[in-house]
């Protein structure tokens, strides 16, 4: 089976090409093309998939092998993947992933734009935000984004009472400046921190807002990288227009024999 290995600011994807429709990977099969030891090694795994009215469809898998909701990085990939490898070449790419219909361009200069879906509510959780970006998302300002003990806490909080039978990705964000935040997200299915989430990058960006109405720019610091969200604030807890920018690159290509 041919693969392809992309990542957007180190969160890594294994993408398969399935216009065809000929492969079905179980979720052991998955969880094994993910595994950094016996496999590829990936946070995800994504088959491009043909879908009428889209340029494609978008199946995602955690790397727990599990089919999983939006990501948003996972995304960005795709469609370069879908420019760079698939022959799909566009101005403005339309594709259907698991939280709806989504639309991306490619930037002059490499990045991938992707637009997300509206959040029309962010909830309180003590003085912590929950909401949903294509994902489920919990955010946590912190003072010191780079020492905090990501894995424990963000554990604590995906396994709680609360969250822990759907799960829920856990953002620990630290303002630099107005405009300009640092990320560090525990991921629910891969249970561990990445290097970048995007569904818990723009997240973390509609929280820490810094025009009160209209548009938002937000640039991002993660451990892998940086990329930015723009947005339009409508009200306190109402965005539209969100778009999450940044690379999205390839890093190797590859074909791996499964066993049945």
């Amino acid at each position: 089976m041919q693969f392809h290995k992309y990542q957007g600011t180190g969160n890594d994807f294994v993408i398969i090409d399935n216009r065809d429709g000929s492969i079905q990977l179980s979720n052991e099969q998955v969880a094994f093309l993910c595994d950094r030891k016996f496999g590829i090694g990936a946070d995800g795994l994504m088959l491009l998939q043909n879908k009428a009215g889209y340029d494609f469809e978008m199946v995602y898998y955690n790397s727990d092998g599990k089919p999983s909701t939006m990501c948003g990085n996972g995304g960005r990939c795709l469609v370069k993947y879908a420019y760079e490898v698939a022959g799909i070449n566009k101005n403005e790419y339309h594709f259907l992933a698991i939280d709806g219909p989504h639309k991306a361009n490619i930037d002059f200069n490499g990045w991938v734009n992707l637009h997300m879906i509206d959040v029309p509510l962010i909830q309180s959780d003590g003085s912590d935000s929950v909401l949903n970006t294509g994902s489920p998302h919990f955010v946590k300002i912190v003072d010191d984004a780079a020492t905090y003990d990501v894995v424990r806490v963000g554990k604590l909080i995906r396994y709680s009472d609360k969250y822990a039978e759907e799960g829920i990705n856990v953002n620990f964000v630290e303002r630099l400046s107005d405009d300009h935040i640092y990320v560090r997200t525990y991921e629910r299915g891969v249970e561990n921190e990445t290097l970048s989430c995007g569904t818990g990058v723009t997240a973390s960006a509609l929280v820490m807002w810094h025009n009160d109405r209209g548009f938002n720019r937000v640039e991002v610091t993660t451990p892998g990288g940086n990329l930015a969200v723009e947005f339009d604030r409508i009200d306190e807890h109402s965005f539209n227009n969100i778009w999450l920018c940044g690379p999205a690159t390839q890093v190797f290509a590859g074909t791996i024999q499964l066993s049945k």
